[in-house]
C-alpha cells in the first residue's frame, strides 16, 4: 500500500508520523494506529499496510517525536531476548517521561490532524495500539469520545490507569492480552471493571502467547497469535466503521 512520511503541529512541537493508504477508491475510514514501545519501523510498517489493504487510512505517530525523529534509537533487525534488555533501557526512560497529560493532548493533534485528510471519510475514526500503544489508545478514546468510535488492543497495560478511564469510553473496544500478561483471574478483575463501566467490549486472553506476540520482528512473535488478532480486528473494525 501506498505510505507517505509526515509531520504534525502539537502543542509541543512536531510529530513525524506516516500514513498508509488505499490504493482504490475512497474516502476511507480512518484510523489512529500507536506502534509498541519499540516505534516505527519495517513490521510496524507492514501492520499499518495490511490494515489499509482492508480499506482504512492508517495515521501511525512517533509517539517519541519530542526525543528526535523515529528511529529515536537503533534497532537491531530482530530483537531478542538479550536485544531487549539493551534495547529496553534506552527506552524506559524516554517512555517515562510520556505522561498521559501528554499522550491526551498529543492524541488530540492526531486525530485533527487524522480528520483533515481529504482521503479519510468523515464521522468518528477507530484507534488500534500494540504495547504501550494499547494505553495509548484507550486513553485516546476516552479523552475524545466523540471522534473515536472503536478502539482495538492488544497486549497492552490497558488498566495502567485504573477504572476511572473506562468510565469515560463511550467507543467499543476490543482487547487482545498476552497469556503472560494476564491471569484467568486478573482478566476477569478487568472485565468487570468494563462491566461496571458499561463498555461494550471483547476482552480475552490469546491462548500460547507472550507479550508482543504480534511484532514478528522479536522473539515474542506468534503466527497463531497475529493471525487471531487479525480474525478479530478486521470484523470489528468493519461492524463500527464499516469498509473492509
Amino acid at each position: 500500500m501506498p505510505s507517505t512520511m509526515l509531520q504534525i503541529r502539537t502543542d509541543d512541537g512536531v510529530a513525524d508520523a506516516f500514513a498508509a493508504v488505499p490504493d482504490h477508491g475512497g474516502p476511507h475510514p480512518g484510523v489512529l494506529m500507536y506502534p509498541d514501545g519499540f516505534g516505527i519501523r519495517p513490521v510496524v510498517r507492514e501492520l499499518a499496510g495490511e490494515l489499509a489493504g482492508h480499506g482504512y487510512h492508517v495515521l501511525v505517530p512517533n509517539v517519541l517525536y519530542r526525543h528526535g525523529p523515529t528511529p529515536v534509537i537503533d534497532l537491531p533487525d530482530h530483537i531478542d531476548a538479550d536485544a531487549r534488555v539493551r534495547v529496553m533501557a534506552q527506552l524506559m526512560p524516554l517512555l517515562g517521561t510520556h505522561t498521559a497529560d501528554r499522550s491526551r493532548r498529543d492524541a488530540a493533534a492526531y486525530l485533527a490532524f487524522l480528520t483533515a485528510q481529504p482521503g479519510v471519510a468523515a464521522g468518528p475514526v477507530a484507534v488500534t495500539g500494540y504495547c504501550i500503544g494499547g494505553l495509548l489508545a484507550m486513553r485516546t478514546a476516552a479523552a475524545h469520545p466523540d471522534r473515536v468510535a472503536a478502539v482495538a488492543a492488544f497486549h497492552g497495560p490497558v488498566g495502567a490507569d485504573g477504572p476511572d478511564l473506562f468510565a469515560s469510553l463511550t467507543a467499543r473496544v476490543l482487547l487482545g492480552h498476552a497469556a503472560s500478561d494476564l491471569t484467568p483471574d486478573t482478566l476477569g478483575d478487568l472485565n468487570r471493571a468494563l462491566d461496571a463501566a458499561g463498555v461494550d467490549y471483547v476482552s480475552e486472553i490469546y491462548p500460547g502467547t507472550v507479550h508482543g506476540f504480534t511484532m514478528s520482528d522479536t522473539d515474542a512473535f506468534s503466527a497463531s497469535g497475529l493471525r487471531r488478532h487479525w480474525d478479530r480486528l478486521l470484523p470489528f473494525l468493519h461492524r463500527t466503521l464499516g469498509n473492509g
